[in-house]
């Protein structure tokens, strides 16, 4: 039998992704009843520009004053969609003292502040959902905290922003340079005016830090996870990739090491082979493969960011909390009884892909091969071609510690036979 007194939401936000949600909530109303099994109502919206004109809230429920809202006692859920790490943080565990569980699309505040937030939760017998952090509209912090929570995962890797995804798609299909594919993706939306968070890896090193943290069960925080953008990425990486059968992609990738003793989150360019799932998905749209004993290989796949895809995660999330609270329940809070210890990237095992500008001259290739041994690393492949006196010698090696292949690069440079270091990039997938 339905309750019929509803549970109060209020909104912390009411841009591109706090108006769609509104929206829904407004919309699709009895079906929201009917699954929660009591009406929700929208309380109050706590915004920064009160005059703007918001179609469907009333202006009654509108107010500048966050905290005020959040202190209120009567609301049940608070949904969280302001970004940032302050004052999202202060109101988010001001809303657990008075009662509220909370649910957020906060991907900057959980990767830096997350095990915090978990434990005011816990303190005041809240819940704190935030599947809208990671991959927009894709179903994935749910199947990692629930659907395999019995198994064991050893890597998740994959595209979780949606910007570097187009840009790079649209190097690779149409030759464009990287200021020409920006230039684009910034006219469609897809891009912000500053696309550094995007482009430089940041928005992608927190969506890792949490995917890791659920993964393995161990806290890592932001300041953990290796971060490399993908600015540099030429037309000429791309022609590299093609003749190896690759693509290039900007992939977040968290993997437990070998030994089960450690763990590492690191964000990069790299090559994949055209074979992988992840090289198939194309402009906006995010993908991540996860590896687990039991389960074996999936893949999750859909809309990474927007509005309306973002909403539909917050929505779920709603649904679910609103759920706990009339079962007097809660829902899964931190689990980091591994406590393992994050790995730097110096340690992790990877594949190199080196392009040199060398003299075309007899020894070359044998002083290349000669560093190369020095540090410990094996070649697969090489590649020489050369013409008036110059040449380009592109080297993939087998997997080996990234610091023995960056100190292995740093020696390169110092040969007087090589004219530079054309492009560095790390192969994957494989």
């Amino acid at each position: 039998m339905m309750r019929t007194r509803p549970l109060k939401v209020a909104l912390l936000g009411c841009g591109v992704v706090g108006s769609e949600v509104a929206r829904i909530m407004t919309t699709h109303a009895d079906d929201l009843a009917a699954r929660i099994g009591a009406p929700v109502e929208l309380a109050g919206v706590a915004v920064r520009r009160p005059d703007k004109v918001r179609e469907g809230i009333p202006a009654e429920l509108i107010t500048t004053d966050a905290t005020a809202l959040v202190k209120r006692g009567d609301i049940d859920v608070i949904v969280e969609v302001i970004g940032g790490v302050e004052p999202a943080r202060t109101l988010i565990t001001t809303a657990f003292a008075h009662g509220a569980s909370v649910v957020s699309a906060n991907k900057a505040l959980l990767a830096q502040d997350g095990a915090s937030l978990y434990a005011a939760a816990q303190e005041h017998g809240q819940d704190l959902y935030y599947e809208a952090a990671v991959a927009g509209a894709i179903p994935l912090i749910r199947p990692l905290r629930e659907s395999l929570a019995g198994d064991k995962i050893n890597r998740v890797m994959g595209i979780v922003n949606g910007t570097t995804n187009f840009i790079l798609d649209k190097m690779d299909t149409s030759g464009a340079g990287y200021s020409e594919a920006l230039d684009e993706a910034t006219a469609l939306g897809y891009a912000e005016a500053d696309p550094t968070a995007d482009v430089e890896g940041f928005d992608a090193a927190a969506k890792a830090a949490i995917l890791a943290g659920i993964a393995f069960h161990t806290r890592v925080r932001l300041d953990d996870v290796y971060r490399e953008g993908m600015t540099e990425v030429t037309a000429a990486d791309f022609a590299s990739a093609k003749e190896m059968g690759c693509t290039i992609k900007l992939l977040a990738i968290c993997e437990r090491a070998a030994d089960g003793e450690s763990v590492t989150a690191r964000v990069h360019p790299a090559m994949i082979p055209l074979s992988h799932p992840l090289a198939s998905v194309r402009e906006a749209y995010n993908a991540v493969f996860v590896e687990a004993d039991a389960a074996g290989q999936l893949m999750f796949y859909g809309p990474g960011a927007g509005g309306a895809p973002t909403a539909s995660a917050v929505l779920g999330d709603l649904v679910a909390v609103c759920r706990n609270k009339l079962n007097g329940a809660n829902g899964p809070g931190e689990s980091a009884y591994t406590q393992l210890p994050v790995s730097p990237m110096g340690d992790v095992v990877t594949r190199y892909h080196i392009s040199l500008d060398v003299a075309d001259k007899p020894g070359v290739l044998a002083q290349v091969a000669t560093v190369f041994a020095e540090h410990g690393v094996s070649i697969d492949t090489v590649r020489q071609q050369g013409k008036d006196g110059e040449a380009s010698l592109v080297v993939v090696t087998h997997r080996a510690p990234d610091a023995a292949l960056s100190g292995t690069v740093e020696a390169l440079r110092k040969l007087d036979t090589v004219r530079g270091v054309a492009s560095i990039m790390r192969v994957e997938g494989e």
